[in-house]
Order: structure tokens, then C-alpha cells, then sequence
């Protein structure tokens, strides 16, 4: 009797415990986390999921979201981990989120259908040096030189040969073509080996840097009618600016295009935290900006440039409230 009026009591009491507990979003029950998959530390992609994370939290905790941001192997690694699930954000290049979703041979076994777009936010600009003694000026002078069009599976090479396509061109064009690293490439136009490269590489990338206080180079503009083709067949690029000043003997702006950096989610997730957390991150840019001298530019206006693959149904909401299109 006495063991069945204290088994009473404990259920009186955990009811007790129960009712006492508030049932705002701040509830552990209730709080939601989310991952975002980011990149390598030393990377701009994991400090932009850091802010988002920071942001997130700041702005939506009474709605109990909290985003966590994860280090990962950067763009095609992130795209493998929305198809898996495994991740409910990714911050990827959208030219790789456009060969993740349409499934492209080589790159992805299939098309990677769960992946949608939130939004870009900084350009990885293409860009082009040449060695000023091989008297390249335009792409269409790339023809019957020597070339470094990026490594074997990189979205540079896929970048080097959709530019050279736009041009009328191919690899076969070329005197030959170089599969190298970044740094290789580097070292190849330092000592003669190469004519010309392709780097698709933030601003100011050390690599180019070196090259040019070492050997008399130039940056090749890429713009013009053949460019506005490049962006039609593939609009994961937008048109960009090489400023003046960038680098030595870069005396004058140059215009070239930039695949995105960008923010993408799992297709199931709810349309509400892509739109919350969307909505926290364009009302909090400064904070953002903090982050990363490659963030100053983010804007919301910007957000869907570049954009190749289809949005999340909370991004399409959140643009189009906004008139943005």
C-alpha cells in the first residue's frame, strides 16, 4: 500500500515539475539547432557561418534557433553533405552547387536534387594573368599558348574551359594545357614555363601577388559580347571588377567575371527558419561585415546574383517581399 501511494505521489510530482516549466521557444524541447556546413578554419567560409551562427542567435533565440557553424572540405564536400542530409545549411561556390544539382559526370555520381539556394554573397573572381612578354591582351590570344587551366576536377578548369568555349575556343587550342595547382601555376609563369594562367581566387590572392612583384604580368580582361554569352549559357557568373592597384603593374580597373560564394539549404528544411534566419542576416549586415574583409560588399540587393540553381521556398519568399528578383 505504502509503495503504490509513493508511485501517487511521483507521478503528482513530475506533474508538478511539468506544469512549473515555461513553454516559450526557450524551452530546451523547443529549441531548434541547425548546422551550417562552412569550410576549412583558415577559410572566408567558416567565419561567414560563425557570423550567421552569432546573428541567428541574437536575433531569433526567443524563437529558440540556433544556428551551429561546422568546418567541413569546403564547396563539392558541402553539396555531398546537404544530398546526405548530414547538414541543413552549406556555404559553397554556386558554379559547384550548379554541377551538384544537375548531376554533372566527373564531379557528382548524381544530381544532387535536395540542394536549393538562399542567397550569394561574394564573388571568387576569375582571373587571368599572362606574362606581358607573350603579348596576350585578350582571351582570343590564349590561342597557341601555353596555358595552366587549373587542377584535374577543379571548378577553375571547369571555369578556364567555359571562358575559352565562350571565345570560340577549346583546350585543343592551345600550344598546351596545364592541369596544376594554384602555386605551380605561379611558378610556371615565374620561370618561362607558362605564357598564361587561370586562378579563380578572392582578390588580392597571394599567389597571383607574388607573381606579379617577381615577373612583368597582366591581368586579361574577360568582358565584352563573348562574356555576355559566357553568363547566358552559364548564369552562375557575374560580371566583376579587377580594381586598380590590385596588384603590381595593375595600373587600371579590369573587367572579368566571378562565380559567388553562397549560402544553400536542404530542400526539406522548413520554410520559416531559412526565411527567419535570411531575414536576421540582412538586418544585421554590419555585424557580418565584421567578419571578414571579403564580406564588405554583401548586400541584400546583391543576394540573388548569380544565383544558378532554384531558391528554397523561404528565400523565394523573403526576395520576393523584398522586390527582388
Amino acid at each position: 500500500m505504502k509503495r503504490k501511494r509513493l508511485m501517487v505521489w511521483s507521478v503528482v510530482l513530475l506533474l508538478a515539475v511539468a506544469l512549473a516549466i515555461p513553454a516559450g521557444p526557450l524551452n530546451a524541447a523547443k529549441r531548434r539547432y541547425v548546422s551550417i556546413a562552412a569550410g576549412w578554419v583558415t577559410g572566408a567560409y567558416f567565419p561567414m557561418a560563425g557570423a550567421i551562427s552569432r546573428i541567428a542567435w541574437k536575433s531569433l533565440k526567443e524563437d529558440g534557433i540556433k544556428v551551429t557553424a561546422e568546418s567541413s572540405g569546403a564547396s563539392v564536400a558541402n553539396a555531398k553533405l546537404i544530398g546526405a542530409g548530414d547538414t541543413d545549411f552549406a556555404i559553397l561556390q554556386n558554379d559547384i552547387a550548379s554541377y551538384a544539382y544537375h548531376g554533372k559526370k566527373g564531379m557528382f555520381d548524381k544530381p544532387i536534387s535536395n540542394l536549393l539556394g538562399v542567397c550569394t554573397l561574394f564573388p571568387e573572381h576569375v582571373q587571368l594573368i599572362a606574362r606581358k612578354d607573350s603579348n596576350i591582351k585578350t582571351v582570343a590570344d590564349l590561342k597557341g599558348k601555353k596555358v595552366a587551366i587549373g587542377p584535374v576536377g577543379s571548378g577553375t578548369t571547369e571555369n578556364a574551359k567555359q571562358i575559352l568555349e565562350a571565345w570560340g575556343l577549346g583546350v585543343k587550342d592551345l600550344a598546351r594545357a596545364e592541369q596544376l595547382t594554384a602555386s605551380q601555376s605561379a611558378d610556371y609563369i615565374k620561370d618561362g614555363r607558362l605564357d598564361a594562367a587561370f586562378f579563380t581566387v578572392a582578390l588580392g590572392a597571394a599567389v597571383i601577388m607574388d607573381t606579379s612583384l617577381i615577373v612583368d604580368m597582366n591581368i586579361v580582361p574577360i568582358t565584352g559580347a563573348n562574356a555576355d554569352k559566357l553568363i547566358k549559357s552559364y548564369p552562375f557568373y557575374a560580371k566583376q571588377m579587377v580594381p586598380a592597384g590590385t596588384y603590381k603593374g595593375n595600373d587600371a580597373d579590369v573587367a572579368t567575371v566571378s562565380v559567388m560564394a553562397m549560402l544553400s539549404a536542404r530542400a526539406d528544411l522548413e520554410a520559416d527558419i531559412v526565411y527567419k534566419i535570411l531575414s536576421a542576416v540582412y538586418a544585421d549586415l554590419e555585424q557580418l561585415k565584421k567578419a571578414h574583409a571579403k564580406f564588405k560588399d554583401i548586400e541584400m540587393e546583391k543576394g540573388l546574383i548569380g544565383m544558378g540553381i532554384p531558391l528554397h521556398p523561404g528565400a523565394e519568399k523573403y526576395f520576393k517581399e523584398k522586390g527582388i528578383k
